[in-house]
Protein backbone atom coordinates (compact mmCIF):
# COMPACT_ATOMS: atom_id res chain seq x y z
CA UNK A 1 0.00 0.00 0.00
CA UNK A 2 1.41 3.39 -0.98
CA UNK A 3 0.12 6.58 0.63
CA UNK A 4 -0.68 9.09 -2.09
CA UNK A 5 -2.60 12.34 -2.34
CA UNK A 6 -6.05 10.84 -2.90
CA UNK A 7 -9.56 11.60 -1.70
CA UNK A 8 -8.65 10.51 1.81
CA UNK A 9 -5.49 12.62 2.12
CA UNK A 10 -6.45 15.83 0.38
CA UNK A 11 -6.99 18.38 3.14
CA UNK A 12 -4.72 19.88 5.81
CA UNK A 13 -6.62 18.00 8.54
CA UNK A 14 -6.36 14.66 6.74
CA UNK A 15 -2.66 15.16 6.03
CA UNK A 16 -1.94 16.02 9.66
CA UNK A 17 -3.92 12.98 10.79
CA UNK A 18 -1.83 10.77 8.49
CA UNK A 19 1.41 12.05 10.01
CA UNK A 20 0.10 11.68 13.57
CA UNK A 21 -0.97 8.10 12.85
CA UNK A 22 2.35 7.33 11.20
CA UNK A 23 4.28 8.58 14.22
CA UNK A 24 2.18 6.36 16.48
CA UNK A 25 2.97 3.33 14.29
CA UNK A 26 6.66 4.24 14.46
CA UNK A 27 6.72 4.62 18.25
CA UNK A 28 4.77 1.42 18.89
CA UNK A 29 6.98 -0.59 16.54
CA UNK A 30 4.33 -1.31 13.90
CA UNK A 31 5.52 0.54 10.78
CA UNK A 32 3.47 -0.02 7.66
CA UNK A 33 6.19 0.82 5.14
CA UNK A 34 9.52 -0.92 4.66
CA UNK A 35 10.87 1.30 1.88
CA UNK A 36 11.54 -1.55 -0.51
CA UNK A 37 12.23 -1.16 -4.20
CA UNK A 38 8.74 -2.30 -5.22
CA UNK A 39 7.27 0.70 -3.43
CA UNK A 40 9.74 2.97 -5.20
CA UNK A 41 8.80 1.53 -8.59
CA UNK A 42 5.09 1.93 -7.88
CA UNK A 43 5.45 5.72 -7.66
CA UNK A 44 8.14 6.19 -10.31
CA UNK A 45 5.77 7.67 -12.88
CA UNK A 46 4.32 10.40 -10.69
CA UNK A 47 3.82 11.74 -7.21
CA UNK A 48 0.92 13.07 -5.19
CA UNK A 49 2.38 14.01 -1.80
CA UNK A 50 0.01 15.22 0.89
CA UNK A 51 2.58 17.06 3.02
CA UNK A 52 5.93 18.78 2.99
CA UNK A 53 7.95 18.08 6.13
CA UNK A 54 10.72 20.58 6.86
CA UNK A 55 13.27 19.48 9.43
CA UNK A 56 16.87 19.50 10.59
CA UNK A 57 19.77 17.70 8.91
CA UNK A 58 20.40 15.69 12.10
CA UNK A 59 21.06 12.06 11.17
CA UNK A 60 18.98 10.87 14.12
CA UNK A 61 15.81 12.37 12.67
CA UNK A 62 14.90 10.47 9.47
CA UNK A 63 11.62 12.16 8.65
CA UNK A 64 10.09 9.47 6.43
CA UNK A 65 10.77 6.90 9.18
CA UNK A 66 9.49 8.80 12.21
CA UNK A 67 6.20 9.48 10.40
CA UNK A 68 6.14 6.02 8.75
CA UNK A 69 5.55 7.41 5.26
CA UNK A 70 6.19 5.63 2.00
CA UNK A 71 7.45 6.75 -1.41
CA UNK A 72 5.34 9.51 -2.89
CA UNK A 73 3.55 10.52 0.32
CA UNK A 74 5.64 13.41 1.64
CA UNK A 75 8.16 15.90 0.34
CA UNK A 76 11.13 16.46 2.65
CA UNK A 77 13.23 19.60 3.04
CA UNK A 78 16.11 19.84 5.51
CA UNK A 79 18.68 22.33 6.74
CA UNK A 80 20.64 22.86 9.95
CA UNK A 81 18.03 23.53 12.66
CA UNK A 82 15.47 23.96 9.85
CA UNK A 83 16.80 27.43 9.07
CA UNK A 84 15.04 28.96 6.08
CA UNK A 85 16.78 30.54 3.14
CA UNK A 86 15.64 31.60 -0.32
CA UNK A 87 16.06 28.20 -1.96
CA UNK A 88 14.15 26.42 0.81
CA UNK A 89 11.28 28.91 0.69
CA UNK A 90 11.17 28.44 -3.09
CA UNK A 91 11.15 24.67 -2.69
CA UNK A 92 8.31 24.81 -0.17
CA UNK A 93 6.33 27.10 -2.46
CA UNK A 94 6.92 24.67 -5.32
CA UNK A 95 5.56 21.79 -3.24
CA UNK A 96 2.40 23.78 -2.57
CA UNK A 97 1.77 25.27 -6.01
CA UNK A 98 3.02 22.48 -8.27
CA UNK A 99 2.61 19.32 -6.19
CA UNK A 100 -0.46 20.36 -4.24
CA UNK A 101 0.63 19.50 -0.71
CA UNK A 102 -1.99 20.37 1.89
CA UNK A 103 0.27 20.56 4.94
CA UNK A 104 3.64 22.12 5.75
CA UNK A 105 5.06 20.61 8.94
CA UNK A 106 8.08 22.28 10.56
CA UNK A 107 9.89 19.74 12.75
CA UNK A 108 12.50 20.69 15.33
CA UNK A 109 14.04 18.17 17.67
CA UNK A 110 15.32 18.03 21.21
CA UNK A 111 19.07 18.43 21.82
CA UNK A 112 19.56 20.18 18.48
CA UNK A 113 23.29 20.76 18.09
CA UNK A 114 22.92 23.95 16.06
CA UNK A 115 20.70 25.58 18.66
CA UNK A 116 22.94 24.52 21.54
CA UNK A 117 25.97 25.88 19.65
CA UNK A 118 24.15 29.17 19.08
CA UNK A 119 23.37 29.51 22.78
CA UNK A 120 27.02 28.89 23.63
CA UNK A 121 28.25 31.31 20.98
CA UNK A 122 25.97 34.07 22.24
CA UNK A 123 26.98 33.41 25.84
CA UNK A 124 30.61 33.68 24.74
CA UNK A 125 29.92 37.11 23.30
CA UNK A 126 29.32 36.40 19.63
CA UNK A 127 26.69 38.62 18.05
CA UNK A 128 24.63 38.13 14.91
CA UNK A 129 26.75 39.14 11.95
CA UNK A 130 30.05 38.77 13.79
CA UNK A 131 30.87 35.56 11.89
CA UNK A 132 30.50 35.99 8.16
CA UNK A 133 30.99 32.29 7.44
CA UNK A 134 28.31 29.78 6.58
CA UNK A 135 27.96 28.52 10.16
CA UNK A 136 27.68 32.14 11.24
CA UNK A 137 24.57 32.40 9.08
CA UNK A 138 22.91 29.67 11.16
CA UNK A 139 23.82 31.51 14.36
CA UNK A 140 22.36 34.72 12.95
CA UNK A 141 19.09 33.01 12.08
CA UNK A 142 18.78 31.18 15.40
CA UNK A 143 19.81 34.08 17.65
CA UNK A 144 16.36 35.76 17.77
CA UNK A 145 14.75 32.62 19.21
CA UNK A 146 17.51 32.32 21.81
CA UNK A 147 17.18 35.96 22.84
CA UNK A 148 13.40 35.58 23.14
CA UNK A 149 13.74 32.89 25.77
CA UNK A 150 16.73 34.59 27.44
CA UNK A 151 20.38 33.64 27.59
CA UNK A 152 20.29 33.40 31.39
CA UNK A 153 17.66 30.66 31.34
CA UNK A 154 19.38 27.40 32.26
CA UNK A 155 17.13 25.59 29.78
CA UNK A 156 17.61 28.23 27.08
CA UNK A 157 18.61 25.83 24.31
CA UNK A 158 15.64 23.49 24.66
CA UNK A 159 13.19 26.38 25.00
CA UNK A 160 14.79 28.10 22.00
CA UNK A 161 14.24 24.97 19.90
CA UNK A 162 10.48 25.29 20.42
CA UNK A 163 10.59 29.03 19.89
CA UNK A 164 12.52 28.62 16.64
CA UNK A 165 9.95 26.10 15.36
CA UNK A 166 7.19 28.61 16.09
CA UNK A 167 9.12 31.43 14.41
CA UNK A 168 9.81 29.32 11.31
CA UNK A 169 6.16 28.30 11.02
CA UNK A 170 5.04 31.91 11.39
CA UNK A 171 7.51 33.08 8.76
CA UNK A 172 6.02 30.58 6.32
CA UNK A 173 2.47 31.63 7.18
CA UNK A 174 3.43 35.22 6.37
CA UNK A 175 5.03 34.33 3.04
CA UNK A 176 3.04 36.16 0.34
CA UNK A 177 3.28 33.20 -2.05
CA UNK A 178 1.56 30.96 0.50
CA UNK A 179 -0.87 33.44 2.02
CA UNK A 180 -3.68 32.85 -0.46
CA UNK A 181 -3.62 29.08 -0.10
CA UNK A 182 -3.52 29.36 3.69
CA UNK A 183 -6.36 31.91 3.80
CA UNK A 184 -8.48 29.65 1.60
CA UNK A 185 -7.91 26.71 3.95
CA UNK A 186 -6.17 24.63 1.30
CA UNK A 187 -2.83 24.64 3.14
CA UNK A 188 -1.94 24.64 6.82
CA UNK A 189 1.44 25.29 8.48
CA UNK A 190 2.06 23.38 11.72
CA UNK A 191 5.05 23.17 14.07
CA UNK A 192 6.31 20.10 15.91
CA UNK A 193 9.17 18.87 18.08
CA UNK A 194 10.64 15.36 17.90
CA UNK A 195 11.84 13.59 21.05
CA UNK A 196 15.06 11.69 20.28
CA UNK A 197 14.59 9.37 23.26
CA UNK A 198 10.98 8.28 22.88
CA UNK A 199 10.36 8.75 19.15
CA UNK A 200 7.24 10.79 19.83
CA UNK A 201 6.47 13.94 17.85
CA UNK A 202 4.75 16.71 19.79
CA UNK A 203 2.55 18.84 17.54
CA UNK A 204 2.59 22.43 18.72
CA UNK A 205 -0.46 23.82 16.95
Amino acid sequence: MTATRDAQVSTPAAALSELISGNKRFVYGHPRYGHDVAQAAATAQGQKPHSLVFGCIDSRVPLEAIFDQSFGSICVARSGAHVLDRSLIGSINFAVTELGVALILVVGHKRCGAVHATVQALRDGATPGSDSGSVGYLVDQLAPAVHEVGLDDEDAAEKAIRKHVARTAERLRENPDLAGEIAAGRVRVVGAVYDLDSGWVEFLD
